[in-house]
């Protein structure tokens, strides 16, 4: 097509912007193109230009800019922001850096401050942070200067559709030898968690999970950022509110943990454990709630008491009682880990046991590493659990 000058082009998208922002009208391609049109621009564009043009406008005014494409490639799942020529892509391999010009460090600034106003959050030298979902589904995480050094963004882009738990073994992201533990441990309700670290795909993992569920059952699901996605069809989901510019209208994740339990669930599930609601969950799992299940960031299965003990312990609940908390409610962790080259592994699962001194440990049951199957001190109890749904050899 026929193209301006950059500086052209600049000229008119600051233009249209100032345009639809001064009418206060909802943003469409239409109404870009017209405002293009009123700024003069078929005679240089013509008519294809122009609509192309639109088209560039409106990502640039609505979306995410030359960062759309990249959020619309196949198998992009985090999207990184250093800098206006510093932007960085993993496709699920690791990450890997692309040839992106976002233009000058205050347009990364104006990026991310229309973003995050788009998502009805205030980003600013006050407020020099902040995690949002935006219209199209990816999760934007956005720091200002004088927290970081420049404009940083991390965009989470969530997977397409639900993965199923037969493409999770065909893929290998679940060793077959391990698929039928997985499977039993749901169809008994046992109650687990998914530990991993940042970027493992825990949330994936238990969407995938999820999917296991009996049809009939009913899963109340409570997420700070809307993520998981399941093929599961009773799910209520339950999304946390940050309060608004004048600090008020907050709803917690603790908060709707608390409302999910009237709500007849027939499982809970926290979709990412990472502060004092942890303590509503265990209270959950204690009052006859089987299979409840979230997730949470820990390094290996064994680090998991000692996170839930920390994370308590901050809303003001005894050691012990913690501890007593977890063995009676929580019996397992499913551990999900990512290498090197970006491929993901469920690599163990781990029995909750509680230890002599009252104090809670997770004891390896199953896993694999590289091509070898083990089983570990754990084995026999996770399979007494499991009974006949699993195989025992």
């Amino acid at each position: 097509m026929t193209t301006s000058t950059p500086t052209a082009t600049e000229a008119l998208t600051r233009s249209v912007r100032l345009r639809l922002a001064a009418a206060h009208a909802p943003i469409s391609r239409a109404q870009v193109a017209h405002a293009l049109v009123s700024e003069g621009a078929a005679p240089t564009l013509g008519v294809r230009g122009v609509l192309a043009a639109a088209e560039a406008v409106f990502a640039d005014i609505s979306g995410a800019g030359v960062l759309e494409p990249l959020f619309a490639s196949s198998g992009v799942t985090d999207v990184l922001v250093n800098g206006p020529d510093e932007v960085w892509v993993d496709r699920g391999t690791g990450l890997q850096r692309v040839d992106v010009d976002l233009g000058c460090d205050a347009d990364v600034r104006r990026l991310a401050v229309r973003l995050a106003a788009a998502a009805g959050r205030r980003l600013d030298e006050a407020a020099p942070c902040v995690d949002v979902r935006l219209p199209n589904g990816v999760r934007m995480h956005a720091v200002l200067p004088p927290i970081s050094t420049s404009t940083h963004l991390s965009f989470r882009v969530p997977s397409r559709r639900p993965f199923r738990f037969t493409e999770f073994v065909e893929s290998r992201t679940i060793d077959p030898r391990l698929a039928p533990y997985l499977q039993a441990l749901v169809a008994n309700r046992i109650s687990f968690l998914v530990s991993g670290a940042t970027g493992s795909g825990k949330t994936t993992l238990l969407g995938c999970l999820l999917g296991l569920v009996h049809p009939r059952e009913r899963v109340v699901l409570v997420e700070d950022v809307p993520e998981i996605q399941t093929i599961h069809r009773h799910v209520v989901r339950l999304q946390a509110r940050p309060a608004n510019a004048e600090g008020a209208g907050a709803v917690s994740v603790r908060q709707l943990v608390r409302e999910a339990l009237r709500m007849r669930p027939d499982r809970i599930v926290i979709g990412e454990v990472r502060g004092t609601e942890c303590i509503d969950l265990l209270a959950a799992l204690n009052v006859g709630h089987d299979g409840c299940a979230g997730t949470l960031h820990a390094n290996s299965p064994e680090d998991v008491p000692a996170r839930l003990e920390a994370l308590a312990m901050v809303g003001g609940m005894r050691r012990a009682a913690v501890h007593s908390h977890i063995a009676a409610g929580l019996r397992a962790v499913i551990h999900i880990v990512r290498d090197a080259a970006g491929v993901r592994t469920v690599s163990a699962i781990g029995i909750v046991q509680r230890r002599r001194d009252g104090l809670v440990t997770v004891v390896p049951a199953v896993g694999v590493a590289g091509t070898q199957f083990w089983r570990g001190r754990g084995v026999g109890v996770l399979e007494n659990w499991l009974g006949a749904h699993v195989a025992v050899s």
